[in-house]
């Protein structure tokens, strides 16, 4: 295909208002990058005079983008990327100038993700020391977008650009992810979760945006909302993705373990998580020994995957666990401390001071594990005659 019919191709359906065949034309993922008829280093005279402002921007950075990354003995992502940039900002003027049209927001799309992949490997072949600041950069042009998209509070729901929010907001719950800038994803999620449109959204982007939102709720400790974001992601994701499945499940299963609800064993073994099935069987023993012991021995697991910390917060429900053994043992509501300290010998802790035990005690009736007070003068737990072990966290 040379270059006459490429450009006269995108101006049918343009004149068409077909946006995802225009789009199509756009994306550095689609076949025409591999035709070397359309390998142009300078486009931009063959491409103003046959398409009108500012589409003609996008495509020229368009092909100079290709241009870059097809070249014969290595991409020169570096260029590509500078392009591609230029190709965004050109779609940030024509977003502004289609007032009350949103038929181009496939447009958006597609440049936006070519956008964030080119950054990233950019960032591959970068120096470690600044690694994040060309992600970072990406974020800022992609949020140029998102601010168009946003203020257009004037279009009719149907023609409205804000129907296009969530998917730039999950390409940049993705980047500020990567980069480990999580405290710029919550004006993000407060935007969607307070939009008019938030279930008017494609299914697939809800759910990329729950498991995102998902997992900053859980980094937050807010593990009631990260259950509900990441419960509708699991439920929703569809079976044959088994891949996207699991890795929901990594950050879920932690999450409704610390709100009390264990995972049984063939859901894990489904999805191949059964590092959760050895630390659940501890957690519900009362065994700090054997919880210690699952830690280590999937200490790696854990650590990539990014739940490490959050796993490490169970070990509190492991005491719970043992204390409320202690509880239905002694049949008492008023338990002497000694009794504590030596349960926590038993089950692993053997340098544990009485002070110690204080401590842990203290920290479960402040997390509303265990309902009651310690009364220090006669060195007892004193413990409600209802519900004094609940389950789920105290809110």
């Amino acid at each position: 295909m040379y270059l006459h019919d490429y450009l006269n191709k995108i101006m049918r359906v343009w004149n068409a208002y077909e946006g995802q065949a225009v789009a199509r034309f756009l994306s550095l993922q689609d076949f025409h990058v591999n035709d070397p008829n359309l390998y142009k280093e300078n486009p931009d005279g063959a491409v103003s005079r046959q398409l009108p402002a500012p589409l003609d921007e996008i495509v020229s950075a368009h092909l100079k983008a290709v241009y870059h990354l097809m070249q014969s003995d290595s991409p020169n992502y570096t260029e590509a990327y500078r392009h591609q940039t230029s190709c965004i900002q050109a779609v940030v003027k024509l977003l502004q100038q289609m007032k009350e049209e949103n038929w181009i927001l496939p447009i958006m799309y597609v440049v936006s993700i070519d956008l964030r992949l080119l950054a990233a490997k950019c960032e591959q072949q970068m120096n470690s020391s600044k690694c994040g600041e060309i992600l970072e950069k990406a974020a800022e042009s992609l949020m140029s977008c998102f601010r168009v998209c946003a203020g257009d509070t004037r279009s009719s729901d149907e023609d409205t650009k804000r129907l296009g929010m969530l998917n730039l907001v999950n390409q940049l719950l993705k980047v500020y992810f990567r980069i480990n800038k999580l405290h710029l994803c919550k004006p993000l999620i407060r935007a969607i979760d307070s939009s008019n449109f938030k279930d008017s959204f494609s299914l697939a982007q809800r759910i990329t945006y729950k498991y995102f939102a998902g997992r900053k709720a859980m980094y937050d400790s807010d593990f009631k909302n990260a259950e509900e974001y990441l419960s509708f992601a699991f439920n929703n994701c569809p079976r044959r993705f088994t891949k996207n499945k699991r890795l929901i499940l990594i950050y879920l299963t932690p999450v409704k373990m610390l709100l009390g609800y264990m995972p049984r064993k063939e859901v894990l073994e489904r999805y191949n998580v059964l590092q959760f099935h050895d630390l659940a069987s501890a957690v519900k023993e009362g065994n700090v020994r054997r919880f210690d012991e699952a830690i280590r021995r999937h200490e790696m697991f854990f650590i990539n995957a990014g739940v490490y910390l959050i796993v490490e917060k169970m070990k509190i429900l492991t005491y719970r666990n043992l204390f409320k053994k202690v509880h239905q043992m002694l049949q008492t509501h008023q338990i002497d401390m000694n009794a504590f300290q030596t349960a926590l010998q038993f089950s692993g802790v053997e340098d544990v001071s009485m002070d110690e035990t204080h401590c842990i005690v203290a920290n479960l009736i402040y997390e509303g594990r265990i309902k009651g007070y310690i009364s220090y003068q006669h060195n007892k737990l004193v413990i409600s005659k209802q519900n004094a072990f609940p389950n789920v966290v105290a809110t």
